[in-house]
C-alpha cells in the first residue's frame, strides 16, 4: 500500500447490534500508516454486507439507499483529501477527518477554539478533578484573552500558528495598562493562556512551543498578618454586636488554625476528630487543592468551637470581610483585614515565629507543594533567624 495514499474502508461494528439486529457501519481513514475511525450513521443486517465489493446486497430500496449515502461519504472524503493536498504543507489523518466534517485542521487551530475546548472539558470533571472556582478562573482567563485580542488586532480569534513571544509581552502590558491588574495576578492569566498551549502541543494543533523562552515577571510577595500584640488586642477585645463578636471569634479562630474561607465555612462537627495524642484535630479537604488538611487545635481555637457549640456561625465571604475592616477601625489595627490575613497570621506570628519547621507548616497549611510556602514565607523565616541571631549578640557581649 502506497503510505501516502488514503485508504477508505467501510466495516461493520458487530458488537453493537441493536433490537432491529442490525449494526452500525463505520468508515476507516487510514493514511501515512494512522487510522481514524467515525461512524456513517448507516446501519445494516451483518448478512447483507459484502466487505470485499464494500456493497449492501441484494438490491432494493434500502441497500440501494446504504450504498448511495456511503458513496456520497467515500466522495466527500476524497474531496476533502484534495482540497488538503492543494492547500496544506503538511497533514494527517485527523486533519483528512476533520476538513471532511467541515471544521478546522490541526494547522488552522485557534487560540480561542483551543481555549474552549480545554474550557468544555474542565467542565466535565469539576467536583471530580477541579473545583467550580478553578473553572471559572478559566473562564475568565478566556475572556482576558478574547478581549485582549479584540484590543490588540481587531479580530475575533489568533490563528495558532501566528504566535510569537511577543503576543505574551504584549498581553501583559495591556492586562496592566488597561484593566489595571497586578503583576502576581497578570501572571496567572498568563499562565493560564501557557497551558492552553500545552494542551495544542498535546493535540498536535502546534508544533513547537512559541511561549518557550518567556520567563514571567517577578512580583513582591507582600505577606500582611498580625503580630504578636496586635493578635492579642484582638483576641480581648469583646464587642457589643454580635455580628461583630462572631467575624471576630472566627477570625481568631482562623489565626489559630490556619483554615481558608472555604474550609471555615464548610466546617462541621464531623470534621472534629480525636486523635491519638489524646487532642482534637481538624481533618477535612481543601477544596482549593485538593489536599487532606490535618491540624491539632490549639486551646483558643478549641475554646471558639465551643463557644459555638461546634458549629461555626454561617457568613458570606464579602460580609465577613466588609465586618473585618469594621473590626479593625474599632480595635484601632491599621492593617487591611481580611479573611486571608488569618491564614497569614497562623503561619507566622503563630507557627514560624514560635520555631516550628517551614515543612511542618506547609503540611498544616494543606500546600500541595513545599515551594508555595517557601516562597510566601521565606522571608519570614530569614527574619526570625535575624531578630534570634541579634538577642545572640546582645548575650555574648
Amino acid at each position: 500500500m502506497n503510505p501516502r495514499k488514503l485508504n477508505i474502508l467501510f466495516l461493520l461494528d458487530r458488537s453493537k447490534l441493536n433490537k432491529q439486529g442490525k449494526c452500525p457501519i463505520k468508515c476507516r481513514l487510514t493514511y501515512l500508516g494512522k487510522r481514524k475511525t467515525f461512524s456513517t450513521g448507516q446501519f445494516i443486517e451483518p448478512n447483507k454486507w459484502f466487505s470485499k465489493q464494500q456493497k449492501a446486497k441484494p438490491p432494493n430500496k434500502e441497500n440501494n439507499f446504504i450504498n448511495t449515502q456511503l458513496s456520497l461519504i467515500k466522495q466527500e472524503i476524497n474531496q476533502a483529501f484534495l482540497f488538503l493536498q492543494v492547500n496544506q504543507n503538511q497533514f494527517d489523518v485527523d486533519d483528512i477527518y476533520l476538513q471532511y466534517k467541515g471544521k478546522n485542521v490541526k494547522a488552522n487551530k485557534t487560540l480561542l477554539e483551543v481555549f474552549q475546548l480545554h474550557n468544555d472539558n474542565m467542565l466535565r470533571l469539576v467536583g471530580k478533578e477541579y473545583t467550580n472556582s478553578t473553572y471559572n478562573k478559566f473562564v475568565e482567563a478566556k475572556k482576558h484573552t478574547k478581549n485582549f485580542i479584540r484590543h490588540q488586532y481587531n479580530k475575533s480569534d489568533y490563528l495558532l500558528n501566528n504566535l510569537k513571544l511577543k503576543f505574551l509581552n504584549d498581553f501583559d502590558f495591556y492586562l496592566k495598562s488597561e484593566k489595571n491588574h497586578k503583576q502576581i495576578t497578570i501572571n496567572k492569566s498568563i499562565q493560564r493562556v501557557r497551558k492552553i498551549i500545552k494542551l495544542a502541543l498535546a493535540e498536535g494543533y502546534l508544533t513547537k512551543d512559541p511561549f518557550i523562552l518567556y520567563r514571567p515577571k517577578k512580583y513582591k510577595v507582600k505577606v500582611v498578618y498580625l503580630d504578636t500584640k496586635e493578635l492579642k488586642k484582638l483576641e480581648e477585645y469583646s464587642f457589643t454586636q454580635v455580628r461583630l463578636q462572631q467575624v471576630k471569634d472566627m477570625f481568631v479562630f482562623c489565626c489559630y488554625t490556619g483554615l481558608a474561607y472555604a474550609e471555615m465555612t464548610a466546617l462541621s462537627k464531623d470534621h472534629i476528630v480525636d486523635e491519638f495524642d489524646g487532642n482534637k484535630w481538624v481533618k477535612m479537604y481543601r477544596k482549593k487543592t485538593n489536599s487532606y488538611v490535618s491540624v491539632p487545635l490549639l486551646p483558643i481555637a478549641l475554646g471558639v468551637l465551643y463557644k459555638y457549640d461546634l458549629e461555626l456561625p454561617r457568613i458570606s465571604n464579602q460580609k465577613f470581610n466588609s465586618y473585618l475592616k469594621e473590626i479593625a477601625n474599632i480595635v484601632g489595627i491599621e492593617k487591611k483585614l481580611t479573611h486571608h490575613v488569618a491564614r497569614k497570621t497562623f503561619a507566622t506570628t503563630v507557627l514560624l515565629y514560635n520555631g516550628v519547621p517551614m515543612e511542618v507548616v506547609s503540611e498544616l497549611l494543606g500546600h500541595s507543594k513545599m515551594n508555595v510556602t517557601q516562597k510566601h514565607y521565606g522571608k519570614i523565616v530569614q527574619k526570625k533567624i535575624s531578630n534570634e541571631i541579634n538577642k545572640l549578640k546582645t548575650g555574648l557581649v
